[in-house]
């Protein structure tokens, strides 16, 4: 019961049951090859088996022994190595990089449902490659053609591993704080002094070789966030000699124990640097976007792994009669059939199916901007990603913590101590509404700097598309309640004066979830046209209906009542 196992038949049914991606793919000229329904589920399919066999195994050991530091160098949990080697050798962190670069140039949503199943099995694995594609990423449309053809196919291939090197201990999420200092060097490169916190993986004996990206300011770099550049630093350089970068220590945390998350000191380090300078941010937000839509797929995963206990557990777990049951008085029914039990387990079931029907189609978008040969359509791919990976970050991950502790409820005093395995989903799933940009930050991401600026065009576009796709009077509602209240209510108070300067900050937190709960809505549309419903996913749909969906309601009510409340 303790170990997370895939299934894949659910995740090809959302793929291609409910969001047709062999059709979507046969669209892109790079992917038709790739719209194949049966390439596809077999390649799912076998991640499955060795995310099932190989990774999940290791997640119990992998919490209680931990990353372990000494004198500078981290050593992984038992297996964990092994584990990584016969990861990146069996070709999986390849899965969507291009076959130039010794990738396999599959689709994006295949990698997608890869990252979910691992995350799902061992969130502090799967730390250490989370951030590959989006370091490949970064190099391949930054990097100069030297780093590219040094650093390119092992990033690519997962042979070394990377970080992303931004947090210091008074720059969080304010990166305009940053005071890393890059020297030039008369060879061309730079000398890299600072200190960085934070950093998965900073450190650690999974594979040979680390690459850090780091953001840091040139001696003439003006203050703020536009005075910051990008550096590549390696841990190994090519002559076999060590860098001058410092495991100081890694952190003790509440959970993903397992992964080393590291104090690294830079001392006058050399680096080579990505990009123009003064345009780090630049080139680090293509890595921090790919990012975010991975720890969107961690909430989900997550929120899986727990379900997946509690609903064991609730099958074996014998307590009183159920109501309605028709056992005879003294015989306890399975804690499966008590409706209290009932509504938490469907209610998380409810968001899983949403979560993925909304990630995956993300991860569609993600290839159709890159490949799509209509401009148009790869326009209406970029304002779905730029709208939606926001809402999926920050919902989903909240979900995954609340939901993971609504599944310890399941097992009763049994889910509080360490034996079932389920309170470690609750530690673990905390930090994911922490990094790659809080949920706070996700909220005004999404309103202030992506619906105000347009005048909510790019919003009300997207509103209307999905629109096609509802059928449901309550969904159709409240779609065009939403657009009304954006165009109505919020853009003539919340822009042009001085005194709606904070207005739009105090309603992003309850814009954002009124936002998710209408994506949650339209994939309940999709999933329900599908096929005929089976019971799994007829009571998870009426478990949204009935108990999720009532929340947009309140939040739409908030919304209102915030823009009344008198300036100050």
């Amino acid at each position: 019961m303790n170990a997370y196992q895939p299934q894949p038949a659910d995740h090809a049914f959302i793929l291609f049951d409910v969001l047709k991606a062999h059709e979507r793919l046969a669209e892109l000229p790079a992917m038709a090859e790739h719209a194949d329904t049966g390439l596809l589920t077999q390649v799912i399919g076998e991640a499955g088996k060795f995310v099932g066999e190989v990774i999940a195994p290791l997640n119990r050991e992998g919490d209680e022994v931990g990353a372990q530091w000494k004198d500078g160098a981290v050593t992984m949990p038992p297996g964990f190595r092994n584990a990584y080697q016969a990861f990146w050798q069996a070709g999986w962190p390849s899965l969507a990089c291009a076959t130039e670069h010794g990738g396999q140039g599959l689709p994006t949503v295949v990698e997608a449902v890869l990252h979910e199943m691992l995350n799902a099995a061992n969130h502090g694995w799967t730390m250490a490659p989370g951030l590959l594609h989006g370091a490949y990423e970064c190099l391949r449309h930054h990097g100069s053609e030297e780093l590219q053809a040094r650093y390119l196919d092992k990033l690519a291939t997962g042979e070394w591993l990377a970080t992303m090197c931004l947090t210091e201990p008074h720059a969080g999420s304010d990166l305009g704080l940053v005071r890393t200092k890059a020297v030039p060097l008369a060879n061309g490169l730079f000398a890299l002094s600072g200190t960085k916190i934070f950093i998965s993986g900073g450190e650690h004996d999974l594979s040979d070789n680390i690459v850090h990206l780091v953001l840091a300011r040139l001696p003439d770099a003006p203050p703020g966030p536009k005075g910051l550049s990008l550096f590549l630093v390696p841990k190994i350089h090519e002559d076999g000699s060590r860098s001058a970068v410092h495991c100081e220590r890694i952190e003790e945390k509440m959970g993903i124990h397992a992964s080393p998350t590291c104090v690294l000191r830079f001392d006058e380090a050399t680096a080579s640097i990505v990009g123009e300078p003064g345009k780090g941010l630049n080139a680090m937000f293509v890595m921090m976007n790919a990012a975010r839509l991975l720890v969107g797929l961690q909430g989900v995963g997550l929120l899986d792994a727990a379900w997946q206990k509690a609903n064991a557990y609730a099958q074996e777990r014998r307590q009183m009669r159920a109501p309605g049951s028709g056992s005879k008085t003294g015989e306890a029914d399975a804690i499966a059939l008590h409706p209290a039990i009932q509504r938490i387990l469907h209610t998380q079931r409810a968001w899983i199916d949403a979560g993925r029907v909304i990630a995956y189609r993300t991860a569609l978008e993600l290839d159709t901007q890159k490949h799509h040969p209509d401009a148009a359509r790869r326009d209406a791919a970029a304002r779905w990603c730029s709208l939606v990976t926001p809402v999926l970050k920050s919902a989903w991950t909240e979900q995954a913590f609340s939901g993971a502790s609504a599944c310890l409820q399941v097992f009763g005093g049994h889910g509080y101590v360490r034996e079932w395995g389920i309170e470690q989903h609750v530690r673990d799933a905390r930090v994911a509404m922490i990094y790659e940009g809080t949920n706070e930050i996700q909220a005004i991401d999404l309103l202030v700097r992506k619906t105000l600026p347009d005048g909510g065009a790019a919003l009300q576009t997207l509103l209307a598309d999905l629109a096609h796709d509802l059928h449901d009077p309550r969904a159709l509602d409240a779609f065009a309640r939403l657009g009304q209240f954006v165009r109505e209510d919020l853009l003539p108070q919340a822009t042009g004066t001085a005194a709606a300067t904070d207005l739009p900050y105090r309603l992003a937190d309850d814009f954002l979830r009124a936002l998710a709960l209408l994506l949650m809505a339209w994939a309940w549309e999709r999933i329900g046209t599908a096929e005929p419903p089976d019971t799994r996913t007829r009571e998870a749909r009426n478990a949204f209906w009935h108990g999720v969906w009532p929340e947009f309601n309140m939040r739409l009510g908030i919304l209102g009542s915030t823009l009344a409340m008198p300036p100050g």
